[in-house]
């Protein structure tokens, strides 16, 4: 098994990438969250969610997009909201047999930026 960082135990940058992609199939199937996206270039989002969350996991680089905040600006996301994009993100990282015990460690990544995301 694989030693380091969370983002090298996933398989870096490539399999991030795929459930990434797996990830936002399944938000825009979801019509609580998938407006959210309406206007959204999915190509780009895809990217950037990559790198972002290649970076939130440990991976190289530097996460250099605008604050959690500020781009959450004007949504005025609900904790409903929230908490389908995490369920979301823990299918696809499962999806990926990722072990439940990595999940959570993501996860609590993701759960870190609940306050700056919410209720913007």
């Amino acid at each position: 098994m694989t030693t380091g960082t969370l983002y090298e135990k996933l398989g870096g940058e490539e399999v991030i990438r795929k459930v990434v992609d797996y990830f936002y199939d399944l938000v825009l199937k979801d019509e609580t969250v998938n407006h959210f996206f309406a206007n959204t270039d999915m190509e780009k989002q895809r990217l950037h969610q990559t790198k972002f969350i290649s970076f939130a996991l440990g991976g190289p680089g530097r996460y250099t997009g605008q604050s959690m905040e500020k781009v959450h600006t004007g949504m005025n996301l609900q904790p409903e909201h929230f908490d389908a994009i995490v369920r979301y993100l823990h299918d696809a990282l499962a999806h990926f047999q990722v072990d439940e015990a990595d999940i959570s460690q993501a996860l609590q990544t993701v759960e870190t930026l609940r306050d700056d995301i919410l209720y913007k």
